[in-house]
């Protein structure tokens, strides 16, 4: 009968080992890490391979070498490195080598368990792959704090990635709602930060008598409608053009050597339509000065057009 007890207690105590082995490692996050020189001054380009069941993952970005506390950059030849970089949401351990300061190791991260129950305080909800991104891009409680405040719509863990890896922050946002746009969309502000949409250019926009929405602002830098090219249609004798006709001149290639080259031609100022028009039906300098050497000339941009749809080459 003991024998029968100790041999269950036996299996039982396996049993238990192997669950805590079991969740131990499914609760742990670890890969592989390499460090390699970046053309930024101070900056290293950093990388964190995650290895899965699903396969890898990566986090690559540069990193102020100051980061990386206790390793030397500068120094020559191998030296084996151990560092940490501690996060809010967690520490990232990681040991290697560098040779000439570059190289590479492994890593294991170690969640703070008190960070994804602060964050949910905040209502930001933290999975265990959240809170390793979150760790990598150091979205600290302060800045979920601070973001938490400015009171944005769409605003999630995710965002807060997102707005880390864009580098939205307080200080972008008031720069923004200072210039008098009153923007409170998470995915905006991250479509402005990934297309160029600046404070500068707002400013810009509204000292030359604009007043653009936050869409119009970005299909202007996803199309290349920006300031400087405005500037050089306004030499061109095109000034305040109603947005979305200067966006639908950079789709279709409505450009200031277009239009100055129409102008050498006696065509010394086409309405905006009128340009579009003939850009969509492919009426090009080249095409009028061939109706001229065939003897057509003082043709209306209307009738050049017409002709164009009608397949009169």
């Amino acid at each position: 009968m003991r024998m029968r007890r100790t041999l269950a207690y036996l299996v039982f105590a396996s049993c238990v080992l192997l669950v805590a082995v079991k969740n131990r490692a499914a609760d742990a996050r670890s890969g592989d890490w390499t460090i390699s020189k970046s053309e930024a001054a101070g900056k290293v380009e950093f990388s964190l391979i995650e290895h899965h069941r699903g396969g890898t993952s990566s986090h690559e970005s540069d990193w102020p070498a100051r980061s990386f506390q206790g390793v030397d950059f500068s120094k020559a030849g191998r030296q084996d490195v151990h560092f940490t970089i501690t996060r809010d949401a967690g520490k990232i351990e990681c040991e290697g080598f560098l040779n000439n300061g570059e190289g590479a190791g492994i890593f294991h991260f170690q969640p703070d368990a008190n960070y994804p129950r602060e964050l949910q305080a905040l209502g930001f909800s933290v999975d265990d792959e959240k809170q390793f991104s979150m760790a990598v891009m150091d979205v600290s409680l302060e800045f979920a704090r601070q973001m938490k405040n400015e009171h944005l719509s769409g605003l999630d863990a995710d965002k807060l990635i997102a707005f880390r890896i864009f580098k939205v922050d307080s200080a972008f946002i008031e720069a923004l709602r200072a210039e008098g746009l009153k923007i409170s969309d998470a995915d905006k502000l991250v479509a402005f930060r990934i297309h160029g949409v600046s404070p500068q250019m707002v400013r810009s926009l509204h000292q030359a008598g604009y007043s653009p929405d936050e869409d119009t602002l970005i299909a202007m830098r996803i199309h290349g409608a920006t300031p400087e090219w405005m500037a050089e249609l306004k030499q061109r004798g095109y000034d305040h053009v109603e947005l979305q006709k200067l966006i639908a001149f950079r789709i279709h290639g409505v450009s200031p050597e277009f239009i100055q080259k129409l102008q050498g031609l006696g065509y010394s100022h086409p309405d905006p339509d009128e340009l579009i028009a003939m850009r969509i039906h492919n009426v090009t300098p080249e095409y009028i000065s061939d109706m001229r050497a065939r003897g057509i000339h003082d043709l209306s941009i209307d009738q050049l057009v017409s002709m164009r749809i009608h397949g009169i080459d």
